[in-house]
């Protein structure tokens, strides 16, 4: 019995490598890129995937991509629970903790509403508004592997992690701009850069640079936001259980397991018990679990479908930035 699941593992083993191998080697040169021209890594790692895309159709590389693309980025969201504390969110009290359920909640809402008027799949709208609220394209991608399979989904995954990382860009140089022009004190502008910006790097970025203590603010605030990835993964599987499933295919969980696992790490972190270096190579692990991802991703994808989604795709997530932006400032007047 041993020796036949040694050699079953090993075969598995060699079917998936030539793929696995190349995700990693497309995220290693992204990152080196983004290190040394200062854009987002994973934009980085989209554009060289998709660069490769016939990887994807020869036989050797192809099992390891889909497997990359799949199980690799459901344990990078796992490990995403090691950046979050209880006592994190606790420090700024509960107003900020308020804000944060309020801005998820009604950013999505009204993405899901905004693309049923533009005559989008509402699984869209959850997508791109998940995206939005709460981390980037890290959501968009955890969202992604707990929504329901269908035709076009990869097409909008790809989409969506594009955008956020090409706004959250933006983002990071307008939005200190606006902090300034409103007055805004540095807690507030904390709030304020942590309840908008969309990737967790870009929000570091952009608060450490107007103070320590806009950027301590904006750091936890961000946290918060990416504390909201479990209930929307929990109403994505919901919603991916309530569409059934295909003949001969299993019924998807009610949570997936790397739910359960970003739950379970956020817990743990939370009690102290987790030293500071194992954090950073969780956090660090979690980074290249994504990355390495989101390059299997674009080897699965041509530039040309996703050049046709049209300009309603792109007016959808820049109203949603947009109403995210106006939503903070005007929930920090009322505070």
């Amino acid at each position: 019995m041993a020796a036949t699941l040694a050699t079953r593992g090993a075969a598995r083993v060699r079917e998936l490598a030539p793929g696995m191998l190349t995700s990693a080697m497309v995220a290693g040169a992204a990152a080196f890129l983004s290190e040394h021209y200062g854009a987002p890594v994973m934009l980085f790692a989209l554009l060289l995937g998709m660069a490769l895309n016939f990887l994807s159709d020869d036989g050797k590389c192809k099992p390891g991509i889909e497997f990359t693309a799949r199980s690799v980025l459901r344990l990078g969201v796992a490990l995403l629970g090691l950046r979050l504390t209880v006592a994190q969110m606790a420090a700024l009290g509960w107003k900020p903790v308020a804000m944060v359920v309020v801005i998820v909640v009604v950013t999505i809402a009204l993405s899901v509403l905004a693309a049923w008027l533009l005559g989008f799949n509402k699984l869209f709208g959850l997508l791109t508004g998940g995206a939005t609220a709460i981390c980037g394209a890290s959501a968009a991608l955890a969202l992604a592997a707990a929504l329901p399979a269908h035709q076009q989904k990869e097409k909008a995954t790809l989409f969506t992690v594009i955008g956020v990382s090409a706004l959250s860009t933006a983002a990071m140089i307008a939005y200190p701009m606006i902090a300034q022009l409103f007055h805004l004190s540095p807690q507030a502008a904390g709030i304020f850069l942590g309840g908008t910006i969309h990737d967790v790097a870009q929000v570091v970025g952009a608060g450490y640079s107007m103070s320590r203590e806009t950027g301590d603010a904006a750091t936890v605030v961000k946290l918060m936001r990416v504390a909201m990835l479990l209930p929307v993964i929990l109403c994505a599987a919901m919603v991916a259980r309530a569409q059934g499933t295909q003949p001969g295919e299993a019924r998807p969980p009610l949570l997936p397991w790397f739910a359960v696992a970003f739950f379970a790490l956020a817990c743990i972190n939370s009690t102290g018990i987790v030293p500071h270096a194992l954090q950073q190579g969780g956090n660090e692990a979690s980074r290249w679990c994504l990355v390495i991802a989101i390059s299997a991703l674009g080897m699965k994808t041509r530039l040309k479908e996703l050049a046709s989604v049209g300009i309603k795709p792109v007016a959808l997530m820049i109203g949603e930035t947009v109403f995210l932006a106006g939503l903070v400032l005007a929930l920090l007047r009322w505070m």
